[in-house]
């Protein structure tokens, strides 16, 4: 009843969202005489507070359509290549280039937010490389008759993604899918693909949530399963193409992203009143820039989602050596032709240190060469992949042992 519950709540703010759409207009146009009284900014800074805080959020665009390289603009053509039901394989290339660059696969995570939450990624990426990102479809848009999403189709996805893109791609995993790219990356490796990966950079994943845990992996393990299916899995309604699919909706994610900080968040809209009512547009729109895209969440596939609890943060079954996926024992230690790059950040309070470079120690195999680990100092967990030190710090050690592997 909670979805049915939350959008009867959305329904029922319809009238004062139009009301409060009417009022910001009415109160800062410049065509308006009521832009021109004394409470103007104050009543139009008030009803776009509202409205931010109540509407929906579509999903964003990646936005990325021109990048600079050695002097020269390369306009970026975005296309999807490949479309299966949970997700589709993008491309971002550059239009003219007649160099062959690397390829590299980003594996975005299937964590609440959109892949476009990687645009910075992709951005930095996109200049030295022939770019692909995994695009994950919003689960309530995913009609029964698909079938179930599981921990084993997510392996699956990424063989397929990584075998259609061809031979030697670098896959760069972000977050949650480091434990299913070392996953499939071990499966191909057992069974000799001859598509194997030239190498994978793991980035703040939960490979071995054990070693430093943190809030969020300290919640998940102290609540049982049935918990988490009984409080936060519910079926999608009506209205929707995955009706009566069961999910983990995107709202409850979003409740539980803000209750983490709910200081900050409060702070950040108080502000951002303040600078409406200032004039100080360039603060506003970073604000809206960030929650446009912060705010914008998707259903998660509720199979996959608890089936992830399980294996990652209650059995940590990769680190124990007991996983088994697609009916296989994985084991990381088949692993001898894929370099390897961990990267955390000092400060994650995602995914303790420790915890990404525990896939060092698992594909005990790959030569000390073809190794490399980075703890960026000073850095959070959103910064491993986006913001300055990303771009000036992080990108520039992951191009450097990419451009050595290729």
């Amino acid at each position: 009843m909670l979805y049915e519950l939350h959008e009867l709540q959305h329904a029922s703010f319809s009238s004062l969202r139009a009301w409060a759409k009417t009022a910001a207009q009415l109160y800062a146009s410049p065509y308006s005489p009521l832009s021109y009284t004394p409470m103007a900014r104050v009543m139009a800074a008030s009803s776009e507070v509202f409205l931010r805080t109540t509407q929906r959020y579509e999903k964003p665009v990646f936005g990325i359509d021109h990048v600079e390289l050695a002097g020269e603009v390369y306009t970026i053509k975005e296309e999807t290549v490949l479309e299966m039901p949970f997700c589709h394989l993008k491309r971002f290339s550059k239009v003219g280039i007649n160099t062959p660059q690397p390829k590299v696969l980003i594996v975005a995570p299937l964590s609440g937010h959109y892949a476009t939450l990687l645009r910075d990624t992709v951005r930095s990426f996109v200049k030295d490389f022939e770019v692909w990102i995994t695009d994950w479809v919003d689960a309530k848009l995913v009609p029964l008759s698909h079938g179930a999403f599981r921990f084993d189709d997510y392996v699956l996805y990424v063989q397929d993604f990584i075998r259609f893109i061809g031979p030697d791609v670098h896959v760069v995993s972000v977050c949650q899918p480091t434990v299913p790219v070392l996953v499939a990356v071990s499966l191909m490796s057992a069974n000799q693909d001859p598509l194997l990966p030239k190498s994978m950079v793991m980035m703040g994943g939960p490979i071995d949530t054990r070693k430093n845990p943190t809030t969020v992996n300290n919640f998940a393990k102290s609540h049982p399963l049935s918990w988490f299916e009984s409080r936060v899995i519910y079926r999608v309604p009506v209205k929707y193409p995955g009706y009566l699919r069961q999910v983990y909706p995107g709202f409850l994610q979003h409740a539980g992203f803000v209750a983490m900080n709910p200081g900050r968040h409060i702070e950040s809209h108080r502000d951002f009143f303040y600078q409406l009512v200032r004039g100080d547009g360039e603060n506003a729109n970073v604000h809206r820039n960030f929650y446009d895209e912060y705010n914008a969440v998707m259903d998660l596939p509720a199979e996959y989602y608890l089936e992830t609890l399980d294996r990652v943060f209650h059995r940590h079954a990769l680190a124990e050596g007991t996983l088994t996926s697609c009916g296989e024992l994985i084991r990381p230690e088949a692993i001898t032709k894929t370099a390897l790059m961990t990267v955390e950040g000092e400060l994650d309070d995602i995914s303790g240190n420790g915890q990404t470079m525990a896939a060092q120690d698992l594909c005990v195999n790959i030569p000390e060469q073809y190794r490399q680990s980075l703890l960026a100092k000073d850095v959070g967990h959103y910064g491993i992949f986006s913001g300055r030190r990303f771009r000036e710090m992080i990108y520039p050690s992951i191009k450097s042992f990419i451009e050595e592997k290729a």
